[in-house]
């Protein structure tokens, strides 16, 4: 079985920020798939569950109400791994041309006072909540966001080092 493209980026070196996971074409509409990395994979601890669960509801409610955006997305949900989120766009937009909508989007986090779809009619697991973690996660992210916004590191996988022999040549897999 093929691995993933997702599965084939280097977890050890990627940092928090928004990049384009992959590109596809359903029917005569391109649509791209970016991966928001809310914490770095494998140094830092997974996001808490029900913090997680509450962004996810907060921030998919917030993309689906903004007036510019609301009939690009069509996803928004967690990664398993619990290290962010998944936003799925019509289109095909370069991650810092998102950069401000997921910005707001988090900032957005900060001022709720509930979260939107937490009851038992609404959601499938609806006591599995944590707002106040929610708002520290997102205030966190969020300053990152905006201490990098000019950093093309957060918008980039991280490129596989070559081996270089102990003569200076360089190796390249075929």
């Amino acid at each position: 079985m093929d691995l993933i493209p997702s599965f084939s980026v280097d977890h050890t070196k990627i940092v928090p920020g928004i990049f384009t996971s992959r590109i596809d074409t359903l029917g005569d509409q391109l649509v791209t798939t970016y991966d928001v990395r809310v914490t770095r994979p494998n140094t830092e601890p997974a996001i808490d569950v029900a913090a997680m669960h509450s962004l996810e509801h907060l921030i998919a409610t917030y993309l689906r109400n903004d007036p510019e955006w609301k009939d690009q997305v069509i996803y928004w949900g967690p990664m398993g791994c619990l290290t962010g989120f998944y936003l799925i766009l019509k289109g095909n937009r370069k991650p810092d041309e998102i950069s401000d909508l997921l910005l707001r989007a988090f900032r957005s986090v900060e001022e709720a006072e509930e979260v939107p779809g937490a009851l038992p009619v609404n959601c499938g697991n609806y006591l599995m909540h944590n707002l106040n973690m929610a708002k520290w996660y997102a205030g966190r992210f969020a300053a990152y966001l905006a201490d990098n916004i000019d950093n093309p590191e957060i918008y980039e996988y991280p490129k596989s080092d070559r081996l270089v022999t102990d003569d200076g040549r360089q190796f390249f897999d075929s």
